[in-house]
């Protein structure tokens, strides 16, 4: 009797020492159960709805905000008509330098998703997405693709016609560019990139305003823009430009418009520097819709392509854009 008394007592001693050694286990587990990229998985899909329900309650205030205007959906033309030698506005073409065998192939759209009217104002919420590719002309009639950048982000747009010649307006990017190196850009033969450059994470997110101010077809502008989050972190977080357009409509018609345009943005990595981009041409098809743009353009300053973000270039080429 004595003896099971005594082993009662013993088992009831073990029994919290038990206890906390399963509670021990029980955490060890969840600790080894726990993946940062599970966690940011969860956290990035958080993000995502909360994102999508902040859309969804931007579009129904709006639609109540302006229930008075006319509204339209997928609109076949934009509100903002795209700066034309601003380098980041969707353009459908090519683009070939003349003084070495590169050549860019743009595919890229913007569209209109929802926009409201009255008699003299407009605005408009849209998406962009964007590529800008680099490819290199072989003797063989080949051009293999050595990088490629991808844009794609959200844009909203105000226009107010103050009269038959004058308007003013602005548009508004949240965006998100990354570039890539890409096959073509691979010695295979010696087993290394060509040029002595690794591919890296190219990455930023950023935000832009461009007002803007018209009389009769002459457009000036001013770019701003901020990015919040960069890779490498030495690019500059602060954008400016400043540029214009204009359609020689005196010498033009309904069907073919000479044009003038320039571009000038200061960037740069550890210090700033001037980017410039010069176009002229002629665009067939109504000036400010729809149509094919035949122009020269000279480009300097740093590259435009983000795998190459640190490279000074100077050269003129010849391009078509398709303004789809």
């Amino acid at each position: 009797m004595n003896n099971e008394k005594l082993k009662r007592s013993f088992r009831r001693s073990l029994q919290p020492a038990y206890r906390r050694g399963r509670l021990r286990n029980l955490l060890q587990s969840k600790v080894k159960d726990f993946s940062p990229a599970k966690a940011g998985f969860e956290m990035t899909e958080q993000s995502n709805k909360l994102i999508i329900k902040i859309l969804a309650l931007l579009l129904f205030s709006t639609s109540i905000s302006f229930a008075q205007w006319q509204h339209e959906l997928f609109p076949s033309d934009l509100n903002i008509q795209p700066f034309t030698a601003n380098i980041l506005e969707p353009k459908a073409g090519f683009v070939f330098a003349m003084d070495n065998n590169k050549l860019r192939l743009d595919i890229s759209t913007s569209r209109d998703i929802v926009k409201w009217y009255d008699d003299d104002e407009t605005i408009s919420i849209g998406a962009d997405l964007f590529t800008f590719t680099r490819l290199r002309s072989t003797d063989d009639f080949k051009f293999p693709v050595e990088t490629i950048d991808y844009l794609f982000g959200l844009n909203a747009g105000y226009k107010k016609q103050l009269s038959d010649e004058n308007e003013l307006g602005l548009r508004f990017r949240l965006s998100h560019i990354s570039a890539h190196l890409v096959d073509g850009q691979y010695d295979a033969e010696n087993q290394e990139w060509r040029d002595g450059r690794d591919p890296f994470v190219f990455s930023k997110e950023f935000i832009e305003l461009f007002p803007y101010y018209r009389v009769n077809t002459f457009r000036g502008y001013v770019g701003l823009t901020y990015i919040f989050h960069i890779i490498p972190e030495e690019i500059k977080q602060f954008n400016a430009q400043v540029g214009f357009d204009y359609f020689i409509t005196q010498f033009g018609g309904e069907t073919m418009t000479p044009f003038v345009a320039y571009d000038f943005k200061l960037a740069g990595n550890e210090t700033y520097v001037g980017n410039n981009i010069f176009s002229v041409g002629v665009k067939f098809g109504n000036w400010k819709n729809k149509g094919l743009s035949l122009y020269y353009t000279y480009i300097s300053g740093k590259s435009i392509h983000g795998e190459y973000y640190d490279v000074n270039e100077n050269y003129s080429a010849v391009g078509f854009n398709f303004e789809l």
